[in-house]
């Protein structure tokens, strides 16, 4: 499995419509909206590097109201697996 992170610069009346588009494409595991330089942040999670090109390329970078993108490929993938179990159990 290979993950990503693709950080992307939106239009601004955009974002939201965007982020749903986004997050509904094979590939994307969540889309979050977020502060700073960029307006949203994908996590997308593939099975090859090619998927990977196509996701980005062809799905992400290519999708309205998409101004630019910038990806980082991780490495290694460090998860907690307790985080998603306790996740509104309080």
């Amino acid at each position: 499995m290979i993950d990503a992170i693709v950080l992307i610069e939106a239009e601004p009346s955009r974002i939201a419509a965007l982020a749903d588009d986004l997050v509904a494409r094979r590939g994307v595991a969540e889309v979050y909206s977020v502060t700073g330089e960029y307006d949203l942040v994908a996590m997308v999670r593939v099975g090859a590097h090619e998927d990977l090109a196509d996701v980005v390329t062809h799905g992400i970078a290519t999708a309205e109201g998409v101004r630019r993108t910038h990806t980082l490929v991780a490495f290694r993938t460090y998860r907690d697996a307790d985080y998603a179990w306790d996740i509104g159990t309080d």
